[in-house]
């Protein structure tokens, strides 16, 4: 028998009654699902520092277990002294096994480690059931060792459903555990 992530196994077998209960969906294939995580971070100072951005990769890809991409200026910019084609980003695309895995460690692990940790706020829906959010520190990730980290920045996380609504996507993502603050 393979290898199931907890979350996945959960979605299927809880959250998938639970939604269908919720907003009576008469078909499975109403269902919203979870389709990838997306973390991202901008590095603005990779533009005089070059080592900035091999941080950046090296922190993205042990926090996910995948290999980061370093993102590319569009265009030049003189007054940023930036041009086109220069690494100033990183990004992670998770998909499957491991976008579960990550959503596991980030709502078990990581975000409880957060100083004064009330929840995470929830007004980062888009409109189109997506829901994006704001971590300040990378440190709150056990992959990260603290002694080599060089500076702290914080990275933004996006959540991607199939969801037509924002209250659909919350009550997915609610299930799936993530602590919104109570209202």
């Amino acid at each position: 028998m393979s290898y199931v992530p907890r979350l996945k196994k959960e979605y299927q077998e809880k959250v998938t009654q639970s939604l269908k209960e919720e907003f009576n969906y008469i078909n499975v294939m109403e269902i919203p699902k979870l389709q990838k995580i997306v973390l991202s971070r901008g590095v603005g100072a990779a533009v005089a520092d070059k080592k900035l951005i091999d941080y950046s990769l090296e922190e993205f890809t042990a926090i996910t277990g995948q290999k980061a991409v370093a993102t590319l200026s569009k265009k030049d910019v003189a007054s940023f002294k930036l041009r086109k084609g220069m690494p100033i980003g990183v990004k992670v695309t998770l998909r499957g096994e491991k976008m579960y895995e990550f959503l596991d460690r980030l709502v078990t692990v990581a975000l409880p480690r957060v100083r004064d940790f009330q929840g995470i706020k929830a007004d980062g829906f888009d409109g189109r059931g997506n829901y994006n959010l704001g971590i300040t520190e990378q440190i709150i990730f056990p992959e990260i060792n603290i002694d080599k980290v060089n500076k702290i920045s914080g990275m933004d996380i996006t959540f991607v459903t199939t969801a037509e609504t924002d209250n659909e996507a919350k009550s997915l993502l609610k299930e799936l555990g993530l602590p919104f603050k109570k209202n």
